[in-house]
């Protein structure tokens, strides 16, 4: 099978240092493989995507060199195509409507625990509204339809190794259309690396745990399981990971070559060339060895 890969930026805002990574990661694993690599922009949460930073994250993907093999791909363009899978999610049994808030989910006694900040979805809408409004649709995570088997997904990753997750305790029964009428980024997700022949997922070390959520849509969709690649993760000074959302500053390109020096450096490259071509061709070089190092280590 060719190997095609994707790096996935949500334009909230620029770039910054570990969204470099990520992209330098990515474009890396492509490119050692003989692979294609393309660049799709994740603005499924369009009130969250400031105009003009879609062309902002291409441009300083360009200036570091990092093209994408074809025209980028918008997921605001794709809402009529996450429409069909939903409703073939829902003629199989597998999506079910729910008109619980957050408030709602917070208030009952039997909540489990909170994950990521968010609640832990009890399954309260799956035997119906109960005299409710709709208002988000969920996919249900248990192992049958009946609600008796509890669900666990395995599956390996190229860096960190085995991986194992309840999604019926660890996650619940998961969103696949907010409540707002936004789609969720589980399914816009999985319909988009389907759709675009996707064949390896390389990314931060933060997403790994959405990963069993999208192989159960694979599983339920009939589509291809993707290998994967977490990366290690850029902290802050304060120990937390680098994100739009904690306020990361954006990329510094005033050198793009140490820009990705310093990337190459977090992933453990340690990189001699002058020159941006000289430079991304000696990390291409130097990537089967460092997947073996990572491969070793988790073995």
């Amino acid at each position: 099978m060719a190997y095609i890969g994707r790096f996935a930026p949500s334009p909230t805002g620029p770039l910054h240092a570990g969204s470099l990574v990520a992209a330098l990661a990515s474009w890396l694993d492509a490119r050692a493989q003989g692979g294609r690599w393309l660049v799709r922009i994740e603005d499924v949460d369009t009130p969250r995507c400031p105009p003009g930073t879609d062309r902002l994250i291409l441009d300083q993907l360009a200036r570091c060199g990092l093209l994408p093999d074809e025209a980028p791909l918008w997921q605001s363009a794709r809402t009529e195509r996450y429409a069909e899978v939903l409703e073939q999610l829902k003629l199989q049994g597998w999506a079910y409507p729910c008109g619980c808030s957050r408030k709602d989910i917070a208030a009952l006694a039997a909540a489990p625990h909170e994950r990521h900040g968010e609640l832990v979805y009890p399954g309260t809408c799956r035997d119906g509204l109960h005299g409710k409004q709709a208002r988000a649709w969920r996919l249900l995570t248990t192992a049958d339809q009946a609600h008796t088997q509890p669900l666990s997904i395995d599956w390996h990753d190229r860096r960190l190794g085995a991986q194992r997750q309840c999604l019926s305790t660890a996650v619940g029964d998961f969103v696949l259309k907010r409540a707002d009428g936004l789609w969720a980024y589980q399914l816009a997700v999985v319909v988009d690396d389907a759709d675009q022949g996707i064949t390896d997922i390389v990314r931060g070390e933060d997403l790994a745990d959405n990963t069993p959520r999208q192989i159960r849509l694979q599983q339920l969709l009939g589509l291809p399981l993707l290998r994967s690649l977490h990366t290690p993760l850029v902290l802050g000074a304060d120990g937390e990971k680098l994100s739009k959302q904690n306020g990361a500053a954006a990329l510094d390109l005033s050198s793009p070559e140490e820009a990705l020096r310093q990337a190459a450096m977090h992933l453990g490259l340690t990189l001699q060339a002058r020159g941006l071509p000289e430079l991304l061709s000696e990390a291409v070089a130097a990537w089967p060895a460092q997947l073996k190092r990572w491969h070793d280590a988790a073995h």
